[in-house]
């Protein structure tokens, strides 16, 4: 048993991270997602980092038809470009890689590689053209409402400003305009050559006789500067229009804005109108089926290691495989990085896992988030998320719980708060546990949150002070109806107690 559960170990390090080609690595596909996405039709990918979106492109692209090319670009690669370089960037990647891959997806003929020369050196000259910046916009219209402490008719104190943006807020308009008016020019170029690159990449389908489609992958668009991944979007998505083309994204759904409209035209693509989402995240709201999910991730993995279920399931004690999820926040990544840090201290002994190991590993995970956030936020948002953090922890130590509410009334109005859980949801750091929930003190419908366990688990001075819903109890849900309300009053005031400086060693404080 020893010798496999030290291969199981070895695999499962061996697939943390997703590289293209990695045969060895199995989808667990329980919502046929697969069959969605190897379509002819536009999607996006939603969910977490760790979720599987990279493997789910990356399988679904193996499953298509003959006739069918797909071109993958992680923008993680273009996080660096700035507007409108990385647009034209991207546009040159998918012609580079067809021309590549000219002579084995579209046979030799020399008209092709011509086609695609023509539309390659075309975008190399607009790239090299100077930007004309008129930035005639204001900056005043964004000040207004960041100072002061005002009230809501609903009593709510709306004078809360972490600095974080949401895609609705007055900020973020004034971004977008500002990324118009500053790169006008080229963005005109483009506009402007559009209908040509068409007509060619048109003739370019007609002259080949192998292939008739291409998917275009965009994976992790959120690593590009969220202002603007909706002008990359309108220009990938106009390009594909009425052409055997079709665009498959995955990204964070909180840390992605795919459409905006300017002074009321639409750019970007709009959801289930151009494109067709695909949610692959699992949560708290249905603990079992998360549970499940990724118990047949690990079990999928014992099967390659000559483990059989039962062995897998023998790794444990108890609940240990429900905290573990529960630790991971259900994100199948988290759950097997935590799982490889347990397993070799617990077995050491003829040992399983249990409740208690992992509860001394999951501020480990913690850390990791954090590092994580800081990594995929953008460097303006990130002071506020960390005080959001704080300020989270802080209301669910002081009332000793690791559920809270937070009325759907002020999540739809409230761009700081909103943006705040959302972002946070992303990272990880809170996890969504049901919507539409009746509180049985307060009027209005909740969103529940469980902050993870990573923040409170090993702090010795909540030793049996601490009522912790166990999410993966069926009684659950009704416990959560009972928890604490999180209000922006309550966040107003008591952001002046977040110390100025270093909020993360706080956050990661030991006592």
């Amino acid at each position: 048993m020893q010798d496999k559960s030290q291969k199981l170990r070895e695999i499962i390090t061996e697939n943390l991270r997703i590289q293209r080609n990695s045969e060895s690595v199995e989808y667990v596909d329980t919502d046929s997602f697969i069959l969605d996405l190897k379509a002819k039709q536009n999607h996006t990918i939603f969910a977490r980092r760790g979720c599987g979106k990279t493997l789910l492109m990356f399988k679904s692209a193996e499953a298509t038809s003959e006739d069918v090319k797909t071109i993958y670009l992680n923008c993680e690669d273009f996080k660096r470009h700035s507007f409108p370089d990385v647009l034209l960037v991207i546009l040159e990647s998918v012609f580079l890689e067809l021309k590549q891959n000219c002579t084995g997806w579209f046979g030799r003929k020399k008209r092709l590689r011509e086609i695609l020369s023509e539309v390659i050196a075309d975008i190399e000259k607009i790239n090299k053209q100077p930007d004309e910046q008129t930035k005639s916009v204001s900056v005043e219209a964004a000040r207004g409402k960041s100072k002061g402490r005002e009230v809501s008719a609903s009593g709510e104190y709306e004078g809360l400003n972490l600095g974080i943006r949401s895609d609705r807020s007055a900020t973020a308009s004034l971004r977008v305009e500002q990324t118009f008016e500053e790169h006008q020019s080229k963005l005109k170029d483009l506009d402007k050559k559009l209908p040509e690159y068409k007509r060619k990449i048109r003739e370019f389908f007609e002259i080949s006789s192998k292939v008739k489609f291409v998917f275009i992958q965009l994976d992790d668009l959120y690593h590009l500067d969220r202002v603007h991944q909706a002008f990359v979007v309108d220009y990938v998505h106009r390009l594909c229009k009425d052409l055997p083309m079709f665009f498959k994204i995955a990204t964070l759904r909180h840390a992605s804005t795919l459409y905006v409209d300017r002074n009321g035209q639409p750019f970007g693509a709009q959801e289930r109108h151009d494109f067709q989402p695909v949610s692959i995240d699992y949560d708290f709201g249905d603990f079992a089926k998360t549970r499940r999910r990724n118990l047949d991730i690990l079990t999928g993995f014992g099967k390659q290691a000559s483990m059989s279920a039962g062995e897998v399931n023998d790794l444990f004690k108890g609940e240990g495989f429900s905290r573990l999820v529960m630790a991971g926040g259900g994100v199948p990544r988290d759950v097997m990085s935590l799982f490889l840090e347990i397993l070799p201290q617990a077995t050491r002994d003829g040992g399983k896992i249990g409740k208690d190991e992992v509860r001394i590993s999951s501020r480990s995970n913690f850390e990791r988030r954090i590092e994580e956030l800081k990594q995929d936020s953008q460097d303006y948002e990130q002071e506020g998320l960390l005080k959001g953090i704080y300020l989270i922890r802080e209301f669910c130590l002081d009332r000793k719980t690791n559920v809270f509410n937070v009325s759907e009334e002020v999540l739809k109005r409230n761009d700081q708060v909103r943006g705040l859980m959302y972002r946070l949801l992303d990272y990880r750091i809170i996890h969504n546990c049901g919507s539409a929930l009746t509180h049985k003190s307060q009027e209005g419908t909740y969103q529940a949150f469980a902050i993870d366990i990573g923040c409170y688990a090993h702090l010795r001075k909540l030793s049996g002070r601490f009522n912790e819903i166990d999410v993966s109890d069926r009684q659950a849900k009704d416990k959560m109806r009972s928890a604490p309300i999180l209000t922006v009053a309550w966040l107003s005031d008591n952001v002046s107690n977040v110390p100025e400086i270093g909020v993360e060693e706080a956050l990661l404080d030991q006592d």
